[in-house]
Formats: structure tokens, C-alpha cells, sequence
């Protein structure tokens, strides 16, 4: 288990409004085809060039590009956002033969299937939602697999019960709620049993990270009053969220914290305060091309598979909390 980092003050300053630091986050030179526009737009358009990429140079679909960074784009989609002609072709057909996935060509096998099949499952998920509703016979046959992953207790596990979780890897709470969640999309009264003993499983589940904290809320079971105490001692003083509550802040853990917060029904002035800070980080913290630095564990690593889907993850947060519809 990766230690805490050394204690660190929480913020309780107020910041100023999120369109402060949105132009402060787009200062700079940037892509002719993104310069000037939205925060989601640039992130979207970088996704929209590497997500297609990556198969077609390594004869293989990946994880973290047709997984987490495809689920963006679909989710881009969905809200309105102009996402670029082609960008999810190759994608949508691989996601659409579930069968196939064990065959992945190029590179290899995956080094882990659950992992590949429930970020695969999460994407086609998100296309199904996005209106290909072509892909539905898929996703249930995508469900299917991924309900015999689940372990008795209830919890879906990817790198083991001790694993923090990164963007690429999740960790148990966050694999266990969205395992349950592809499940309630494909079919909730087929899938009910094994949906009900992963929602018992997180009911019992004792927040000590801030993704365990995101995945109670998610889930809108157990100690909530405890999650949410544990992100408002966590926000920093620049509005992100580390992976404890006394870390440094990282993108993907802000990423996964915002959305989880936006699933609060009647949100308080003191959570919307917080979702605008959050998001101001996240935008600050946007690289020129559109992309975010990857959040690895240990911090400070290079990754180009965490890049991605700690863009994805980045992406889907900015889209979840825009102030304004896309242009």
C-alpha cells in the first residue's frame, strides 16, 4: 500500500469565480485547431487525434486510448460537444464484438483482462448512452463477462485489495461502483443479485482515500457523511484533491472527486463552491496541447498510458461541470 504523503493543510480560502483561471489555464500558444477555445474542446480534441491513433499504429486496441479516453469523447457526444468526423470509428467497431476482445492483436494479450474488460465495457457503455443503440446486444454480452469477475464479497478487484487505484488501474471501490453501474445500464433486473452485492459491499466500505470517498458517493450508500467530510479536509488550497486527504493535489484524483460530487441531488452553495474550485484546478492544470501531466503512484512518474486516461478521466470531470452548453 503506497503511504501517505506528509500532512498538508486544507484550503478554506474562497477562490475566485472558475472563468478567472480559465484564462489564466489557456495563456499561452496553442494547436491553430484548438487555440482560443473552451477548455473541453481542446481536451477534446486531442483525445479525438490519439484515441483513433493508437490502433491504427499499433494494430491493437487500448485501454487507456479506446477505454478511458474513447468513454470521454462518447460522453463529449452525448452533452452536444462537437467531437471530430472518424474519431470513435474504429473504436465503436471494436467495442461492438465484445467476443473479439480476448484477441487483441499488435502488442499482445492484455496484461490484465479484467482490466481491459471492464474499461472496454465502461466505453461501450458510453456509446450505447451516447445513442448507438446498435451496440445494446453488445453491452450485454459485455456484462455478462464482466459479472463472472465478480468476487463473493461482492467488490470487483484489479490490482488486489491493497492497490490506492490510479487513472489507468481504478482501484477496488472505483472498479467495484462502475462494474455495478455498466451492469445496471445493460440489464438492472437480469444483473439485480450481483448489482445488489456490490452495492452491499460499498454500503460497508470505511473512506480513507478520496476514491473511496467518490465511490460511496457514486454509489449514494454507506458513510457519506464521512466521504464527504473527507473531501472537504482534502481540497487544497488551489481547489484539486490528492489521493489522501493531506496529499498534494493530482488531475485524476480532482477528475474523479468532481464527478462524483455532481451526482449530489440539491447540491448545497458549499459543494457548488467546491465543484467551481475543483474545476478551476483542472483547467489551470491543462497542458498546451490540451492534455493533462499523467497522475501516476508514486507521483512524478512518466506514462503515456496514464496520460491518457488521467486526460480522459480530466475530460470527463471538465464536461460533467461546465457552466455553459458547448458552442
Amino acid at each position: 500500500m503506497i503511504p501517505a504523503p506528509s500532512p498538508r493543510r486544507a484550503s478554506v480560502v474562497t477562490h475566485f469565480w472558475w472563468s478567472t483561471l480559465v484564462i489564466l489555464g489557456m495563456t499561452g500558444s496553442f494547436p491553430a485547431n484548438v487555440r482560443g477555445a473552451e477548455p473541453e474542446q481542446r481536451a477534446i480534441a486531442f483525445l479525438a487525434r490519439e484515441v483513433p491513433a493508437w490502433s491504427a499504429e499499433h494494430r491493437c486496441f487500448s485501454c487507456h486510448n479506446n477505454g478511458d479516453g474513447a468513454r470521454a469523447l462518447f460522453d463529449a457526444r452525448l452533452r452536444g460537444w462537437k467531437v471530430a468526423d472518424g474519431a470513435l470509428t474504429a473504436t465503436s467497431a471494436w467495442l461492438a464484438n465484445p467476443a473479439g476482445w480476448r484477441e487483441n492483436g499488435g502488442d499482445g494479450p492484455f496484461s490484465d483482462r479484467r482490466l481491459a474488460r471492464l474499461q472496454f465495457s465502461l466505453a461501450l457503455a458510453a456509446s450505447v448512452a451516447s445513442g448507438n443503440s446498435q451496440s445494446r446486444p453488445a453491452l450485454i454480452v459485455a456484462a455478462k463477462e464482466l459479472a463472472a469477475d465478480q468476487l463473493e464479497d461482492g467488490r470487483w478487484t484489479i490490482d488486489g485489495p491493497e492497490a490506492l487505484g490510479s487513472p489507468a488501474t481504478y482501484g477496488t471501490p472505483l472498479a467495484t461502483w462502475f462494474a455495478m453501474d455498466v451492469l445496471r445500464q445493460a440489464d438492472e433486473t437480469h444483473f439485480r443479485t450481483t448489482i445488489e452485492k456490490a452495492r452491499s459491499w460499498l454500503a460497508r466500505l470505511k473512506p480513507v482515500t478520496l476514491l473511496d470517498g467518490a465511490a460511496i458517493l457514486f454509489a449514494g450508500v454507506g458513510d457519506r457523511d464521512a466521504a464527504l467530510s473527507l473531501i472537504q479536509t482534502g481540497q487544497s488550497d488551489d481547489g484539486g484533491w490528492g489521493p489522501y486527504s493531506n496529499s498534494p493535489p493530482e488531475p485524476f484524483d480532482t477528475a474523479v472527486v468532481l464527478i462524483s460530487l455532481t451526482r449530489i441531488h440539491g447540491p448545497t452553495p458549499e459543494i457548488a463552491s467546491r465543484l467551481r474550485r475543483g474545476r478551476a484546478y483542472l483547467v489551470a492544470t491543462q497542458g498546451e496541447d490540451g492534455a493533462w501531466t499523467e497522475t501516476t503512484r508514486p507521483a512524478g512518474g512518466e506514462s503515456y498510458a496514464q496520460r491518457l486516461s488521467t486526460t480522459g478521466w480530466a475530460t470527463l470531470a471538465l464536461l460533467a461541470t461546465s457552466p455553459k452548453p458547448p458552442r
